[in-house]
């Protein structure tokens, strides 16, 4: 079911880059930064499947995130909370994960990575973030103020 995001809120992923991926393990909570691509309303990224969020994702796929650029006042403090599902992905799911974060970075694109970044891909693994709810927090419109979605 899709998310039916607002305009703004659509905006707001398709204008950054990074997210907090945040899960938890039997070795307590852990938070990383991940580049993620939008694929309808997932979220693709890679990582090493022996980093610390990997090996937690796979004992539960469950994670929270947030994606936000810096603010020096709380009335520009502009962003998303999301909570969802992450899987591994394989076949025609990572060819199509490998095309859209292609678009998103050039620079990863199959068959045109320079050689270091190539190598780099060859060991990581694709993910999708299933997103089940997402906030969107806009202080612009007043302190704490926040929309909520859910699939």
């Amino acid at each position: 079911m899709p998310l039916s995001l607002t305009a703004e809120a659509h905006a707001c992923l398709a204008r950054h880059h990074v997210m907090t991926l945040a899960t938890q393990g039997g070795d307590g909570p852990w938070a990383a930064a991940v580049f993620y691509a939008v694929d309808g309303d997932d979220l693709i990224f890679v990582s090493s499947p022996t980093s610390r969020h990997c090996r937690h994702l796979a004992q539960d796929p469950r994670c929270a995130a947030t994606i936000q650029p810096d603010a020096d006042d709380w009335r520009r403090i502009q962003g998303l909370q999301l909570e969802g599902i992450v899987s591994e992905l394989g076949g025609r799911e990572r060819e199509r994960a490998e095309q859209c974060y292609g678009q998103r970075f050039p620079i990863v694109r199959p068959g045109s990575a320079p050689e270091p970044i190539a190598q780099a891909l060859a060991r990581v693994h694709w993910y999708r973030l299933r997103i089940g709810r997402l906030y969107f927090i806009d202080n612009a419109r007043g302190f704490g103020q926040r929309l909520q979605f859910d699939a």
